[in-house]
């Protein structure tokens, strides 16, 4: 008896650190010492699949076996079977190997990967019980995303000013952590590219801080008046956005901004008792216009030291631009081809695609005329020695519907209706847990409604702990 009570302590400790670990590693996404088998060689390679394993046989398998599970893995269960027979049958199409790459590799490579994405989410969704297990996830989320800011910060400095000492000593650092080398003009935190480490401040971890300071529900007992470590941290996360540089990352940021502020003045409208007079709420409106214009001006002077960034207002008037389009002009047209060739394929395949993972071996084939000629169409196109990377859709909602048809397209789109049906059921509760929860997921979804026209890995964790965390928030016992 004294020893299965110190196996279990054992063990409920062991949960705890791996637990811990699960979402402290979280914004390492491409970690450079990786086996072949759990997909070494790819872009995506987040570090949390180590303790996602281990998780994986102390909480995910066993509670799957023994408890109910919740009613939003149902539509997601019918895209992985989707997924699964559009791959199989894609097949016996004989199509010839790409760069090297055949389809049984393929097939192999890309439900392996949606493999990790679904048990990442089903480990976020499982292992919180009750409140006190979401705030211990959040607190190490938040402290795994310090260390990321600790980064970033240390990366902008050469940013401000460039030295190539200490440059060349970061960039070394950062071979330990990521697969990519540092860029010399943009800040990668400890994700693979700029664009990705944008992309986790604003969907993975902006909106719950925002959500914090909207319903007034925080994880740290600390605070000095109004100042709490949520506000610190996302003046942190903005100011350090600003420095990768990403088009997509601060234009959701604004767009979250603009959001956070509708439903903070509808909420405090309708809480404020004492009536206001024309005068203070004209005060008001300044302050609050004058802030946001010192955001979109700090916003220009750190991106006119840019050149890509920049290239969004200089189009109208940097010479270069004379006969070109504006969407070629800022390097988007490519994205703008990927988008049109994906809506080609799954007009010749409607019902259920291609196969995941199959997009580059149609594209030359489904590719516009009119966009033979782009550079980086016809470099995607050319062999080249040592490419080992198949042009995919850079964009979800294209991927799924190219690669898995109508039928996993709906089965997805119904996961994530069921997703929003949590966070409206968390939001309009009355318990504040709820609320806090609810009014981050509702950001959290906006947010993956404009990133996911950026991305198309299943195997980047961002979307699956997202959606996870609210799964887990909206089935907590509150009794």
């Amino acid at each position: 008896m004294i020893r299965n009570k110190k196996w279990l302590k054992f063990l409920s400790s062991g949960k705890r650190i791996f637990w811990a670990l699960f979402f402290f590693t979280l914004p390492v996404t491409s970690f450079p010492f990786f086996p072949p088998a759990i997909g070494g060689k790819t872009l995506v390679q987040p570090l949390i699949i180590y303790p996602l394993v281990i998780l994986l046989i102390l909480v995910t398998i066993p509670k799957l076996l023994t408890k109910p599970i919740p009613r939003t893995f149902l539509p997601l269960f019918g895209f992985v079977i989707i997924a699964i027979i559009s791959s199989t049958l894609a097949l016996a199409s004989g199509i010839e190997p790409l760069h090297g790459i055949s389809l049984e590799s393929r097939y192999i490579r890309n439900l392996l990967t949606l493999g990790i994405g679904i048990a990442i989410y089903f480990t976020t969704a499982l292992l919180p019980e009750k409140w006190d297990d979401l705030r211990f996830s959040l607190y190490w989320f938040y402290a795994g995303f310090t260390v990321a800011l600790i980064w970033g910060t240390l990366q902008s400095f050469y940013i401000v000013h460039f030295d190539p000492h200490y440059f060349k000593l970061l960039s070394n650092i950062q071979s330990f952590v990521s697969v990519r080398k540092l860029f010399q003009s943009r800040i990668s935190g400890l994700a693979f590219e700029p664009k990705w480490f944008a992309e986790q401040i604003v969907f993975l971890f902006s909106p719950w801080l925002l959500g914090s300071l909207l319903s007034r529900n925080r994880i740290f007992k600390w605070h000095y008046k109004r100042i709490t470590p949520e506000i610190i941290l996302l003046i942190w996360s903005i100011f350090v956005l600003l420095f990768t540089f990403s088009r997509t990352g601060i234009f959701i940021l604004l767009i979250l901004i603009i959001v956070s502020y509708i439903i903070y003045y509808t909420y405090t409208r309708k809480k404020n008792q004492k009536p206001k007079t024309n005068i203070t709420k004209g005060k008001r409106f300044f302050k609050e216009i004058s802030l946001f214009i010192g955001i979109l001006l700090l916003l220009v002077f750190i991106g006119s030291q840019n050149n890509y960034f920049s290239r969004t207002w200089r189009y109208w008037t940097d010479a270069k631009s004379r006969n070109r389009s504006f969407v070629e002009y800022i390097a988007a047209e490519q994205r703008i081809v990927y988008l049109e060739t994906a809506y080609r394929i799954f007009q010749e395949y409607p019902i259920i695609g291609i196969g995941l993972g199959n997009f580059a071996f149609y594209f030359d084939e489904m590719l516009p005329d009119q966009y033979d000629a782009l550079y980086e169409i016809i470099r995607q196109l050319t062999p080249a020695e040592g490419r080992n990377q198949l042009i995919t859709p850079k964009n979800l909602y294209a991927r799924i519907l190219s690669e898995t048809g109508i039928l996993g397209f709906t089965t997805f789109t119904t996961f994530i209706l069921a997703i929003l049906g949590c966070i409206l059921y968390l939001w309009f509760s009355n318990n504040p847990d709820e609320r806090f929860w609810g009014l981050s997921g509702f950001l959290a979804f906006i947010a993956f409604f404009f990133v996911a026209f950026s991305f198309d890995s299943f195997a980047q964790p961002n979307i699956w702990i997202v959606f996870g965390l609210i799964t887990a928030a909206a089935h907590i016992d509150n009794q």
